[in-house]
């Protein structure tokens, strides 16, 4: 079984849930506040833990309360945390979120998360990386370290994945060196300017990052599943029915999972069904890490 090594975002998630989202100006009272351990790193990398995937993070975190909570959070999880830093006169990372009418909204403030550089990331890829582990990574971190990492992990043997998240410009060169592009509807969006509201919108946005030289794009399309393109064909995984509270850590919960069952030796269409199974019952429990299941919970609901 190979190894998912992680790089990515440590963030405190601070969410209330209110009736909608206000107008500008506006306040509006809310109930149920939450801090919870996230960030969508930390998140794909606890959702490969609780897979029974063998997951290393890579990250950093302040030498402040949140930074002790959220690698504790992980550590508790089985997520192997050698590789994250504690940052003296830099805060944690942080996402203020609103919950309203079972969706959200997000702001993030990156903190420590904008100070690990590629020269960090590609000596821990030298350090435990072995030809053929996942490299997992997200666009919440410093852009061009996760770019030169992108490429190192490709150079070294390791098989990519990038979750294109939060949408942003990438190099063109970029796209070679991506095994897996998993993106949902507003990303793949931003990203080639084609809406994958329909199945034609679908497959032309797989054919344009195909034709970027990604290797295999996945789109994940909320409550409609997901699709992939395979050997130029797209493969739509159907949507697993739940009644849904909050969707906070749902694409975090696909990725990680995703990635766990590639490095158990699936193929992507197996994965997918897992992935989609794992995101969907994210949704039924509020929070961010809180609410991953476990390899358990999701065997059931396949069962």
């Amino acid at each position: 079984m190979s190894k998912v090594i992680v790089f990515g975002s440590l963030n405190m998630d601070l969410s209330v849930s209110c009736p909608r989202v206000p107008e500008a100006g506006e306040t509006i009272i809310g109930q149920g506040f939450l801090a919870s351990p996230g960030g969508k790193g930390a998140n794909q990398a606890m959702a490969s833990a609780r897979m029974g995937a063998i997951t290393h993070m890579v990250g950093a975190v302040g030498k402040d309360v949140f930074g002790t909570r959220l690698v504790q959070s992980l550590v508790e999880a089985d997520v192997l945390c050698e590789r994250v830093r504690a940052l003296k006169d830099v805060p944690t990372g942080t996402a203020t979120i609103l919950r309203a009418q079972g969706d959200n909204r997000i702001v993030v403030d990156p903190g420590a998360n904008a100070t690990t550089h590629a020269d960090v990331v590609c000596s821990v890829i030298d350090d435990i990386a072995e030809p053929g582990d996942i490299f997992l990574t997200q666009l919440e971190c410093d852009m061009d370290a996760t770019v030169d990492a992108i490429a190192y992990a490709r150079e070294s043997g390791l098989y990519t994945i990038l979750n294109a998240a939060p949408a942003a410009p990438l190099s063109s060169d970029i796209y070679q060196s991506i095994d897996l592009l998993c993106v949902n509807e507003t990303e793949c969006q931003a990203l080639t300017d084609i809406s994958p509201e329909t199945e034609k919108g679908c497959m032309r946005a797989l054919m344009a990052f195909s034709a970027r030289g990604v290797a295999t794009t996945v789109i994940t399309l909320g409550s409609r599943g997901s699709v992939a393109l395979i050997a130029d064909d797209m493969y739509r995984m159907e949507p697993y029915q739940v009644d849904a509270v909050d969707t906070t850590a749902a694409g975090d919960t696909y990725l990680g999972a995703l990635a766990a069952q590639l490095s158990h030796g699936l193929d992507i269409i197996d994965a997918m069904r897992w992935a989609s199974v794992a995101g969907a019952l994210a949704t039924t429990r509020e929070g961010a890490q809180r609410s991953i299941p476990t390899l358990a919970e999701v065997e059931r609901l396949l069962a």
